[in-house]
């Protein structure tokens, strides 16, 4: 049965800023820019936002340093900070927020000035005594370990990994904006440099720069402004571990409890779903959460993404920006997920436009396989 926060706020406004390379900019300023498209692409002023959700890997305190920036005296505020995943997590907290009158106009927020600052993304804050001993390269040990164990366990290929990346690239050709463009082959994956085994600088996820915003009100106000609303319809989060050295199985996420209950919330069957927008910081991460959100059963992502069936044309469409693989990835990259699903459930993406597409299904990942976030999306046919 579906939750009663169904349908009740909608993300009315998207906004990005210097998403590749934003050279002399800091990550506030990122952030500020995307924030102020963003409500400016709703039809409201800055005046207006009330609700302030974010999270950086740059600010301790990310609600103060963004009420200073833009001069807001917000009467709610969620600084939850679980990677990547903090993002869809916000979308679920901002819509209780909104639907419990704690605010009206909430704005969710991100900036990075990673690749051009010279910057490295840290996911191991706090000191990790089983896995130190060993100088892993984190996160990308982390992520490796996964794929490593996924080909031991279900015969999963290096060339089906390959696969992942060839189907971003892909799409990120149809997108103006996506930052690597050009010819892919699962050859051109293969021969790149081994980073760590079994997951080559291809396999890997883009460094880059960017700023992401996204406003969300309450369903009645959403319907008379600038852009068709998109509906938030469900969403929930699991979490098992913090250390991959503590992860209960290698191959199986928290992202098969997160996604059912946010399928379940949302009223919809993943048959329903036109679009996943899937975090993909490592090509692994797809195959995973395929897996564990029930687009296909465990084991068999690797074959489930063969010949481009992830890719434009194929069986499921699957990360249609690029994803963090050819689009953009500044360190957390779940906001942009979530822009994704709303340009193509506005009908507004161009080439690479979905067909039929009224409900997207947007799944964040933080830390190490650790956080995981799902959250359902629908346009206005769906409320």
């Amino acid at each position: 049965m579906a939750h009663a926060l169904r349908g009740k706020t909608a993300v009315v406004g998207i906004g990005t800023a210097g998403t590749g390379e934003a050279p002399g900019r800091s990550a506030i300023e990122l952030l500020g820019e995307a924030s102020l498209n963003a409500i400016a692409d709703a039809g409201l002023k800055l005046s207006d936002v009330d609700g302030i959700f974010a999270a950086t890997s740059t600010h301790a305190f990310p609600t103060l340093s963004v009420a200073e920036y833009l001069g807001l005296r917000p009467r709610f505020v969620d600084g939850t900070n679980i990677g990547g995943a903090s993002f869809e997590a916000h979308l679920l907290h901002a819509a209780l927020a909104l639907d419990a009158g704690f605010c009206d106009v909430a704005l969710i927020c991100y900036g990075s000035n990673q690749r051009t600052a010279g910057g490295r993304l840290v996911s191991m804050s706090e000191p990790q005594v089983w896995e130190a001993p060993f100088k892993p390269r984190m996160p990308l040990t982390a992520y490796a370990l996964a794929a490593s164990r996924h080909m031991h366990q279900f015969g999963t290929t290096r060339e089906q990994l390959a696969e992942v990346a060839v189907a971003a690239r892909a799409w990120a050709n149809l997108n103006p904006e996506a930052f690597a463009r050009g010819p892919l082959s699962v050859a051109d994956v293969l021969a790149s440099r081994m980073i760590s085994d079994p997951l080559t600088v291809l396999d890997c996820c883009l460094v880059t720069d960017g700023g992401a915003a996204c406003v969300m009100t309450r369903a009645d106000r959403a319907k008379h402004l600038a852009k068709p609303p998109v509906y938030f319809l469900g969403g929930a989060g699991a979490q098992w571990h913090r250390a991959i050295s503590t992860m209960p199985d290698l191959t199986i996420t928290a992202a098969s409890e997160s996604g059912p209950r946010a399928l379940t919330h949302a009223g919809v069957s993943l048959s329903d779903v036109k679009l996943a927008m899937l975090y993909d910081a490592f090509t692994i991460c797809t195959l995973l959460f395929l897996e564990d959100l029930g687009f296909c059963p465990k084991g068999e992502a690797g074959r489930f993404v063969e010949g481009g069936a992830i890719g434009p044309g194929g069986r499921l469409a699957v990360n249609t920006n690029g994803g963090g693989l050819s689009c953009v990835h500044p360190g957390m990259y779940g906001l942009f997920l979530i822009i994704e699903a709303v340009t193509q459930l506005r009908g507004a993406a161009g080439e690479r436009q979905v067909k039929d597409c009224d409900i997207a299904l947007v799944h964040g990942n933080g830390g190490t396989l650790s956080a995981q976030v799902t959250g359902v999306l629908g346009s206005a046919a769906t409320v």
